[in-house]
């Protein structure tokens, strides 16, 4: 495990290979609150206690989200600076301001048809997997979980194919660090045009539903909305189909059981959220002022990550049957909790169902599987796998 002087890089691949081995030292070594890098000289305080993670997700009057002190300590060209930057949306605003967007995006995703969304993943799904069936192998994350995701959340917003593809062009140029100025200007250029569209022809989307929502956002606030809505609603969703599929490919519980009925894939994604969910430390906030918390004084501005990974393993409140249980921290808590948990939950139990019901002997190609280096995400690099080639699939 790389440090510089003491903090441990969330960074580095030998973190993204094993990291709960690097939770479980850090947790001997420092306790609740470890000191760790993002990124090279960007400092930061990753918690590890479930029970500080809720107090400190709880109290946004001492640990708001907003970024812009910090911001201004830290070079343009700081690869996680597209990820935490200031923007006036509801995930990085604090008091009057993040209530107002929070309300617009709640209204927006919870109007969501949870009904008409079960046949949006099947029309979906059902192409993609016709696509390699015939072939007897795959790679899951770009032939499957990667285009399922992005298609899916470019229906809940009303987003056609010409626009989604710029969308999809400019949100990996931001949030993979290539060129994250260009990239964010790419984003807002095509989020425009889908704005534009939608004053001119409303649907029952996300992006109408903001447009028309009583908050009255003007055209920037809407994109920053929809910058997120892509964010959090691709990479986590991805990460959550091919972190479950690992978990039911290879865990003897959850393999037989899901697939023979007496476990459902509910409780394979539920038990991939307490062990390894897609966003494993995140929720990043900034204290107003130097702040003592369980015998550690945090700087003032300096960020404070949750890692949701660790608190949901902490030992003093980790059970060993989780059937059942949701009491994860893997969609944060407190007022900037996620707030598209049940559209999340169904698209990734619709595309493993889909998926499994097809190629019910699909299994994993190689033994060994590459974990994708970052400080937020918990996600493979690719997911190889095998299965007996089979007819296109008609469910």
């Amino acid at each position: 495990m790389g440090a510089d002087g003491d903090r441990v890089l969330l960074y580095s691949p030998e973190f993204a290979a094993d990291p709960h081995r690097a939770y479980r030292d850090m947790r001997a070594r420092y306790g609740s609150l470890a000191p760790v890098e993002l990124a090279p000289g960007v400092p930061a305080t990753l918690v590890l206690s479930y029970r500080t993670a809720v107090r400190i997700l709880h109290d946004p009057q001492h640990f708001p989200a907003d970024p812009r002190t910090w911001q201004s300590t830290v070079s343009a060209d700081c690869s996680v600076l597209p990820v935490l930057e200031w923007r006036p949306n509801a995930m990085r605003s604090a008091g009057a301001e993040h209530a107002r967007y929070r309300e617009a995006n709640t209204a927006a995703i919870n109007a969501v048809d949870l009904h008409a969304l079960h046949a949006t993943v099947e029309r979906i799904a059902v192409p993609l997997i016709n696509t390699f069936c015939t072939a007897g192998s795959a790679e899951l994350v770009s032939q499957y979980a990667f285009p399922l995701a992005f298609e899916v959340i470019n229906v809940l917003l009303g987003c056609p194919p010409e626009i989604g593809q710029e969308v999809a062009a400019a949100t990996a140029a931001v949030f993979d660090g290539v060129d994250a100025e260009v990239g964010n200007r790419m984003l807002s250029a095509a989020l425009l045009r889908l704005l534009e569209l939608k004053r001119a022809e409303p649907g029952e989307d996300i992006t109408t539903r903001l447009l028309h929502h009583p908050a009255q956002l003007d055209n920037a606030e809407v994109i920053h909305q929809l910058v997120v809505l892509y964010g959090a609603g691709i990479e986590p969703l991805q990460n959550l189909i091919i972190n479950s599929l690992v978990l039911i490919l290879s865990d003897d519980r959850f393999g037989g059981n899901v697939l023979g009925g007496s476990l459902s894939t509910r409780d394979a994604l539920d038990e991939v959220l307490f062990t390894d969910p897609p966003m494993a430390n995140f929720s990043v906030t900034y204290p107003r002022q130097p702040i003592l918390i369980d015998n550690v004084w945090l700087p003032a501005h300096h960020p404070v990550v949750i890692s949701f990974a660790a608190c949901n393993n902490d030992p003093a409140i980790s059970a060993e049957n989780r059937n059942g249980n949701r009491s994860h921290l893997a969609w944060g808590a407190g007022p900037h909790a996620c707030p598209a948990r049940s559209p999340a939950y169904l698209i990734g139990q619709d595309a493993i169902d889909q998926l499994l019901d097809a190629l019910p002997e699909l299994r994993p190609a190689e033994p060994e599987l590459t974990w994708r280096p970052g400080p937020f995400h918990r996600a493979l690099t690719a997911l190889p796998v095998v299965f007996p080639a089979t007819p296109p699939w008609r469910p």
